[in-house]
């Protein structure tokens, strides 16, 4: 088993069909003792009910990533249920939906500033946390999308933060080389998610992705899962601040 022994920590889990729910199984199907974080009583009542297909049951933790402290309290609950940390998964993002369908000119100040802090600046304030934890290394993986290099409709302020992610991956990734802990994003094609179906024609987005992917097809929340799984696993040992893309060979085509 690829994480035998090892303690992961998976954030944004929100339903049994979201990317972040498809990596913990990969995790706990490969040995992995799971921590899974989550932002309030809704979803923790979301996880409850799909948390069965779990091996084990793993440790659920409050986490509000806008506020700092909670972010701490999380961490520190990881350390005091396993003492340390082996791998970390950000999933995390968040933008209003006005933001993402009209035109990113008009994007409202307060939305902007909302949109960095919770799909970027979080990856800081996760890492900064577990570092302590991580004491042999291990794999730090973030969600992103091609948004973050190409202006994609109805993506807008999304595609920005993205964008601040990946630049904060390769200054982490930097930073932390050095104890061995590895940061890199995953940045997967369009994929069936309920999260997804929220972005505005999701549908043509899917069509125009299948027929210009080299695969010719749309890739699968297991697929995603798989190459996350690698990133956090030792397998990735000599692979850091990199963006992987799992996208079926879209965004390598030409005209």
């Amino acid at each position: 088993m690829l994480m035998q022994d090892k303690v992961s920590l998976v954030t944004g889990v929100a339903n049994h069909r979201s990317i972040a729910w498809s990596i913990a199984r990969a995790l706990d199907r490969e040995g992995s003792r799971l921590a899974i974080s989550y932002l309030g009583e809704r979803e923790r009542e979301g996880i409850d009910r799909i948390v069965g297909e779990l091996s084990r049951p793993p440790l659920l933790v409050p986490c509000d990533v806008t506020r700092s402290e909670s972010v701490d309290e999380t961490l520190a609950a990881v350390g005091n249920e396993f003492g340390r940390l082996d791998s970390l998964v950000h999933a995390i993002a968040f933008a209003r939906r006005e933001d993402l369908e009209g035109r990113y000119t008009d994007t409202s100040r307060d939305g902007y500033h909302l949109a960095l802090d919770v799909s970027a600046y979080s990856l800081n304030a996760l890492v900064r946390a577990a570092e302590p934890l991580m004491i042999d290394g291990g794999g730090i993986v973030a969600l992103t999308f091609l948004g973050s290099e190409r202006a994609c409709r109805n993506y807008n302020v999304m595609g920005v933060a993205k964008a601040a992610l990946e630049s904060g991956i390769r200054y982490l990734a930097s930073e932390l080389g050095a104890k061995g802990i590895r940061v890199n994003g995953l940045s997967a094609g369009p994929v069936r998610t309920l999260a997804a179906r929220g972005i505005k024609d999701f549908p043509a987005m899917l069509r125009a992705h299948e027929e210009r992917a080299a695969l010719r097809r749309n890739l699968t929340v297991e697929e995603v899962a798989n190459a996350a799984l690698f990133l956090c696993s030792p397998w990735s040992s000599g692979i850091t601040g990199e963006i992987i893309y799992v996208d079926g060979g879209y965004r390598m085509m030409g005209g």
